[in-house]
């Protein structure tokens, strides 16, 4: 069902928007429209342009909300005015800046003295004192690496034949750390022979004191140091915001609402006088929810309302609230998948809730399986509002249904008696067809009874939007619904052995009906007194127009066999039961493999529930909704906080 709505103008003094805004608006579902577009006659308008002197408090209540949220309540109860969320805000943003960059500085100084301790750690094996080492005038010293297969080679038959003295320092996977001194004047000599040999050279500072072991001691207590110095500040920083998580999460409530509110401006519209100007805002708003706001503000002085009731004077359309009750709200989502119905049409989702369960349902006959269904969507749907799986418990209602129709019972068709027919057995003899199935017969009959259904929803929707070929002279029209209704009567009068009526009778149903369809466009126009010439010509029209006819009667027939597969899904859904009992060995009398049973219970569920779902979808957007329904709406999208708590 889609509410009823009525369009509101409300005005006041200039000044008096904010408290208008947060008192009654923001607990009201209103959808707010641009007042200049709506008011486009009246003269002496301007927009509501202003600068929101709180943004910079709202972005930095944002990141803190955002930093913190953790730590802050999900509701607060406290209130707090305007300038007091402000101060909270401007004074807690700037301590926490404050202990933040003396946090960022310690952990750059952190960094650095790890780099300088992952430096030395390699040179731990060296037993000398590094500063001292960088003291040396005489003799050059490389600190670096050398690849471990290389080291061996240099030390069995380099390393001896040179005036170098080398300390193997520590040993990884693939290198060997060392350090080599070497006298100045051969030092370019000696490098170029390391070099040789890919030594790595790395370089270290005359900052450490003592051995690599006694520097790399003394870096990590900085390190440490360093580290309690962070924690602390870390520590203060949780104190700071867990101390007034209550006041912070009430000032980003208070500011964002404000913010939210100020935005308002930008739809509103402002008078253009010297003094004394008043804002006009325009929106949608539900029967129910106009008329309590309209009582509410009959004692306001300040705030004057007018409540349109003639939709024709307004320039927009009125936005799609549908309101439809808890059963079949899950089903909503197929329909805004498809497209939003428009404020005239009918809201679809009662009808898409109870076909598409039918016909689910009818695929689907198994009561096990149904029960397994109902209660597995329940449960999610009840506990994660996924609306997929309300969608699915409903549809399960009807697996139970139809499960005790056919007789089936987790595959088994020997517990209980069918209470209406067994899919693969029941037959039905039929003028020249012969034996036929008696699940496609019922499901070819079910889909007519579907399509005459959704023609008169058509002549419905197409009355509401006044489009006059639509409702008389179109194939889901009235012309297309005394067609196909008299050519379903004919096939049920000739199946079942009755007496077809006479045949100038079916002349006037069939014929005339197909000429009204055939000469639709001119009709058209003579209906609407439009002077419309034939485009192309009378024999282009009358070629196009034999081509388009010979369209319908096939789009009749095609859509009609369409829900065959409504039955052919019953039946290989027990054939597939079939071959899973025939595996786990239960139909040939001896001993039952349940793992089996189980197993091929649930891949039959997953597997063909999917197929099912899927292709029952394509018979309502394809079948139905192609037939009747628009789905050219647009949401209805309250403001403020009213949209919040949907």
């Amino acid at each position: 069902m889609i509410e009823k709505m009525k369009f509101l103008s409300i005005t006041g003094p200039k000044e008096d928007i904010d408290r208008v805004v947060d008192t009654y608006l923001s607990r009201y579902e209103i959808h707010l429209e641009n007042a200049l577009s709506e008011l486009k006659t009246v003269k002496d308008l301007r927009p509501y342009i202003e600068t929101n002197p709180y943004r910079e408090e709202l972005v930095r209540a944002r990141d803190l909300v955002e930093n913190y949220h953790k730590i802050l309540p999900e509701h607060s109860q406290m209130d707090i005015s305007l300038e007091e969320a402000v101060k909270l805000i401007r004074d807690l943003d700037g301590k926490l800046k404050e202990l933040t960059a003396r946090r960022d500085e310690l952990t750059v100084q952190r960094g650095e003295l790890q780099e300088s301790r992952d430096r030395v750690a390699p040179f731990t094996g060296l037993n000398y004192n590094v500063k001292e080492i960088m003291k040396f005038k005489f003799i050059k010293f490389r600190f670096g690496r050398i690849a471990k297969e290389y080291y061996e080679k240099f030390s069995a038959f380099v390393y001896d034949s040179i005036d170098a003295v080398m300390f193997k320092c520590e040993e990884e996977q693939d290198y060997v750390w060392v350090v080599y001194f070497v006298p100045q004047k051969i030092a370019d000599k000696i490098d170029a022979i390391y070099a040789s040999m890919h030594f790595e050279r790395c370089y270290l500072a005359d900052e450490y004191e003592g051995t690599p072991v006694e520097a790399g001691n003394v870096l990590d207590d900085r390190i440490q140091e360093r580290q309690s110095q962070i924690d602390r500040i870390e520590q203060e920083i949780r104190d700071a915001v867990e101390s007034r998580k209550d006041e912070l999460a009430a000032a980003w409530n208070r500011i964002s609402a404000f913010s939210t509110n100020y935005d308002v401006r930008k739809l509103a519209a402002l008078t253009k006088h010297d003094s004394h100007n008043f804002y006009i805002l325009c929106g949608w708003m539900t029967e129910k929810d106009a008329g309590s706001f309209q009582k509410e503000i009959e004692n306001d002085s300040d705030t004057f309302c007018i409540i349109e009731d003639d939709h024709s004077n307004i320039m927009s359309t009125p936005p799609t609230k549908m309101k439809n009750p808890g059963l079949f709200k899950p089903f909503e989502m197929y329909v805004e998948m498809y497209g939003l119905p428009s404020y005239t049409e009918i809201d679809p989702t009662i009808i898409i809730a109870v076909t598409y369960s039918i016909l689910f349902g009818f695929m689907f006959g198994d009561a096990g399986q149904g029960l397994c269904l109902l209660i597995g969507g329940f449960l999610l749907y009840r506990f994660k509002k996924v609306r997929l799986a309300g969608i699915i418990s409903c549809c399960g209602v009807f697996s139970v249904i139809f499960g005790l129709l056919f007789g089936s019972v987790f595959g088994f068709e020997n517990i209980l008696e069918p209470m209406w027919l067994s899919p693969q057995q029941a037959m039905t003899n039929l003028p020249f067809i012969g034996r036929l199935n008696t699940v496609f017969v019922v499901a070819v009959a079910v889909g007519m009874g579907i399509i005459l259904m959704c023609m008169v929803l058509n002549i419905i929707n197409s009355l509401r939007s006044h489009d006059v070929e639509k409702t008389y002279f179109d194939t889901n029209g009235v012309a297309g619904l005394v067609f196909y209704f008299a050519l379903a009567c004919v096939i049920v009068l000739f199946m079942t052995g009755r007496t077809l009526p006479a045949a100038v009778i079916l002349a006037v149903m069939f014929v005339i009906p197909l000429l009204i369809i055939f000469f639709k466009e001119p009709l058209t126009a003579i209906v609407e007194k439009k002077a419309e010439g034939i485009e192309g010509g009378v024999g282009m029209f009358i070629t196009q127009g034999i081509f388009e006819l010979f369209e319908v009667l096939l789009s009749y027939f095609s859509n009609t066999l369409s829900f065959v597969r409504v039955g052919a899904f019953a039946v290989s859904h027990a054939a597939m039961m079939q071959v899973v009992l025939m595996l786990a060995g239960a139909e040939a009398g001896g001993t039952v493999n349940w793992g089996i049973i189980i197993g091929g219970n649930l891949f039959v569920c997953g597997m063909e529930g999917l197929i099912v779902g899927i292709q029952v979808l394509r018979l309502e957007y394809y079948e139905l909704f192609s037939r009747f329904y628009r789905g050219s709406g647009r949401a209805f999208e309250p403001y403020g906080k009213a949209a919040e708590q949907q």
